[in-house]
């Protein structure tokens, strides 16, 4: 274990490995390298060199910009196995999972190849007279990103090719736990034709995260992961005068009707829980069956199509997904089954300590089903971020909707039915950012933008697309007259109008 993971700063790796931490394979429980942590005056070295870049880059014509994102997107395409092994080998991810990872992301690289268009302003000629007005989008300056472990390629993506688009420069804090990919990426902006210190990494913790913070250089930060930290996150940094958007977690609810195509929901059901091993935070974790009808058909169907799934490595495609994070991880999501069961319900399918041959010391959780789940229990009430889906029995649809209204957490839903009555119902009633109609992961396409609602998200602007562009721009508008010779008007105290 000796190579070591350390920061891209002004375009060059530095190594700062003052203070480490291991980076663990998921799949064999094994440590294979170091991340570097950076020092405050490693983070601050980043943010000056962003900040040196910056005027530079923000008087790049934006079809410049917009070219960089074209290379960008085929060195990411021509690189994409190298990528995907990466994911693979840090996070666990299975090859197929962490390929998709990955096309969404490149989607929002896609997105950012536009951005000559997705600049323009407005403009509107004689408001008065002689008088012309028009508004345009300028970048912010220097802007930071904060990533989550479960998504090493594809999140850093929703930030920083729209932030560098757009003419700002990014210091990215991605998870120190999965930072290889993330690294790599960065390099290929960079073999892509971006300046020296446009794009900046450094790896770290708490440390790293509150320099960031608190720097009056960083003039907006982005933020994807818990809660209880994007509660922090976006304080920390309202408090230092800077824009922040910062997506928490999540309880996706998915409604299952009793005239719903059942087979079709089970199927649905399958990938949305257990994807990514449950660690998204637009996976499904609790289905809410309307009647015990569809309730016993859901469990029974669920019940027997789980027996054929195969959680293993990510090198092995046939797996369907691959471990959880780390060992404490995989105890705390073993720990909220067991919470279930201590409180009352029943554990149709037992995901704890499953057996991988080969790989016995990993961080597996098996595909878990516990029926007969209530409102009051823990497990009920967080976040598991694990292969787990619990089911709730209720009596209507309006019950359903309500216990969905109530959770703290409004990221994602979905509803499960053939009735067109009830869905446009749901869609337009239900308080939660993103909803599908037998669609289990609403999650938007990158020319849309993504976020939830209530403590699912702090801030007033959604992640990438069309709200992406406005969280990484400000809006100036200018009017102006150029008086005719010799016409000049008089001094005038009333606000100027158009009467």
């Amino acid at each position: 274990m000796t190579t070591i993971a350390g920061h891209l700063i002004n375009g060059e790796m530095i190594a700062d490995s003052t203070r480490t931490q291991p980076v663990f394979n998921p799949a064999t429980g094994q440590a294979t390298k170091e991340v570097a942590l950076a020092s405050v005056e490693t983070v601050e070295a980043a943010i000056a060199a962003a900040q040196a870049a910056y005027p530079e880059w923000r008087n790049t014509p934006a079809i410049k910009r917009a070219r960089v994102m074209f290379r960008f997107k085929e060195l990411l395409e021509q690189n994409a196995d190298r990528i995907c092994e990466l994911i693979g080998e840090e996070h666990g991810k299975i090859s197929h999972d962490a390929a998709g990872e990955l096309q969404r992301g490149i989607e929002n690289v896609e997105y950012a190849c536009g951005i000559a268009e997705l600049l323009k302003g407005e403009y509107s000629k004689n408001v008065g007279p002689g008088i012309d007005s028009w508004s345009e989008f300028q970048p912010l300056g220097v802007v930071a990103g904060i990533t989550p472990f479960n998504f090493p390629a594809m999140v850093p993506m929703w930030m920083f090719p729209l932030a560098i688009a757009c003419g700002n420069t990014f210091v990215l804090k991605p998870s120190e736990r999965d930072p290889s990919s993330t690294l790599f990426i960065a390099q290929l902006a960079h073999e892509a034709g971006l300046p020296a210190g446009v794009l900046n990494v450094v790896n770290g913790d708490k440390e790293a995260v509150d320099v960031l913070l608190t720097d009056e250089r960083i003039k907006a930060v982005s933020f994807v992961g818990s809660t209880p930290i994007a509660e922090y996150i976006y304080s920390t940094a309202n408090a230092n005068g800077k824009r922040c958007q910062a997506l928490g977690g999540a309880k996706n609810h998915a409604i299952v009707m009793p005239d719903a195509d059942m087979d079709n929901a089970v199927n649905q059901l399958l990938g949305a829980a257990f994807g990514s091993s449950g660690e998204r935070c637009m996976a499904l974790s609790v289905a809410v069956a309307v009647g015990d009808a569809a309730a016993d058909a859901l469990v029974s169907k669920m019940k027997e199509a789980m027996q054929n799934l195969s959680v293993g490595a990510y090198s092995d495609s046939s797996n369907d997904f691959g471990p959880v994070i780390t060992r404490q991880h995989q105890q705390k999501v073993n720990g909220y089954i067991s919470s279930a069961e201590e409180d009352g319900a029943t554990v149709v399918v037992d995901g704890r300590n499953p057996q991988v041959e080969g790989f016995e010391e990993g961080f597996f959780v098996g595909a878990t089903l516990i029926d007969g789940v209530t409102p009051q229990m823990v497990s009920y009430k967080e976040e598991i971020f694990g292969p787990v889906l619990q089911v709730v029995r209720v009596n209507s649809m309006q019950e359903a909707m309500q216990l969905i209204d109530d959770h703290e957490y409004g990221n994602g839903t979905c509803i499960f039915t053939r009735d067109g009555e009830a869905a446009r119902y749901f869609s337009d009633h239900i308080q939660v950012g993103m909803v599908g109609i037998n669609v289990p992961l609403p999650v938007p396409v990158a020319y849309h933008s993504f976020g939830g609602w209530k403590r699912s998200l702090f801030g007033d602007l959604h992640a990438y697309g069309p709200d992406g562009v406005r969280f990484y721009t400000k809006r100036k508008t200018i009017t102006q007259r150029w008086p005719s010779a010799g016409v000049r008007e008089g001094v005038n105290f009333s606000m100027p109008t158009m009467k």
